[in-house]
């Protein structure tokens, strides 16, 4: 079957790659006929074949028969689908099976889509490109996140922060948006947005930023600056992460008062993200110890946010984090300081 085998690709094509696997010459022939001019292809006679090029080959799609003697498909399916570097390639089954019941136990095995024989062009090339399309807005939302989330960690290197610190608050500010009412999506947002908080303090001057003693009044105007420096830098954006995250650097600071910065909001103007990061940061560095100081008790802590609670802190989501200390205990002890 040489003439099966795809011809080597020169290194700049950038052709997404796929992986074509049927035991019958036949159908792979019309399948390289339909895709060859826009797709790297790749070849494969049966299951064990298939799960060996999916595994050192990582094409972006794979388009596999159901029917094919030994390994068949849904069993080379759900074997791609439990190894971690092949789980997250889409699989499209190409078969002559038109059941429904074969397509739920192909969609239960871990498929994608599936596309009936006789193969039509249109339909083929159509069903490759949505998947891809998929594939690609997957790959920008988890670089997204990446670039997030580094983002924060430069912040913490800038202020000589540790990385458990994001990560403690970041599980309180969880914790306490679902105590709050809002549903897991707006929560893991809030979640993933935290560490983004501080982000800010990478336009602090290091005089400013790193001094032991206390800030004057002319330094605390120019530390204050990090909450619209934060603002800037993540940018403005009409929804979804990025959106939280500039929300919750620009207003991480205010107060419940109206007496916090960087506009003096105040009460329920201030967004429900910047009050629940508010106390999950300031939980996070009152029992952390820093080179300044101690660390504090839990109950002075908690003591802490009750007697600022409807000044410095929104006093629901103050009784509310109270309510969960258990589980927020849990996060600390999991992710401790070094000492």
């Amino acid at each position: 079957m040489t003439e099966l085998h795809a011809p080597p690709w020169s290194g700049n094509d950038h052709r997404p790659k796929l992986l074509l696997v049927d035991d019958e010459p036949t159908n792979l022939q019309v399948l390289r006929h339909i895709l060859q001019q826009d797709y790297r292809l790749l070849f494969a006679k049966d299951g064990p074949r298939a799960l060996e090029l999916a595994k050192t080959e990582q094409p972006a799609l794979i388009l596999l028969d159901v029917m094919m003697p030994g390994l068949t498909g849904l069993d080379t399916c759900r074997q791609l689908k439990q190894s971690p570097c092949t789980a997250a390639i889409p699989v499209i089954f190409v078969t002559a099976l038109n059941d429904t019941t074969n397509e739920t136990e192909g969609f239960e095995a871990g498929a994608v889509d599936y596309i009936t024989k006789p193969l039509s062009a249109p339909v083929v090339r159509a069903r490759v490109r949505t998947h891809l399309s998929l594939v690609r807005v997957e790959e920008l939302a988890t670089t997204r996140l990446q670039v997030i989330q580094r983002l924060g960690r430069a912040a913490e290197f800038r202020d000589n922060e540790t990385g458990l610190h994001v990560i403690r608050m970041s599980h309180y500010a969880r914790i306490l948006a679902l105590a709050a009412g809002l549903g897991e999506q707006a929560a893991d947002d809030i979640f993933l947005a935290a560490p983004m908080h501080d982000v800010g303090k990478i336009g602090i001057p290091d005089a400013v930023l790193l001094k032991r003693g206390p800030l004057d009044a002319g330094e605390w105007n120019i530390m204050r600056r990090h909450c619209e420096i934060g603002a800037e830098i993540i940018g403005e954006h009409p929804s979804g992460l990025l959106r939280m995250a500039h929300s919750i650097a620009l207003s991480h600071h205010e107060k419940w008062d109206g007496s916090g910065y960087p506009n003096g909001l105040a009460g329920e103007a201030i967004p429900l993200e910047g009050r629940i990061v508010a106390i999950a940061d300031v939980f996070d560095a009152l029992t952390s110890a820093r080179p300044y100081k101690q660390a504090w008790d839990v109950e002075d802590a908690i003591g802490s946010l009750r007697q600022n609670a409807g000044t410095h802190f929104d006093p629901v989501l103050v009784q509310c984090f109270i309510d969960n200390l258990p589980d927020i205990l849990a996060v600390k002890a999991r992710w401790p300081d070094e000492p």
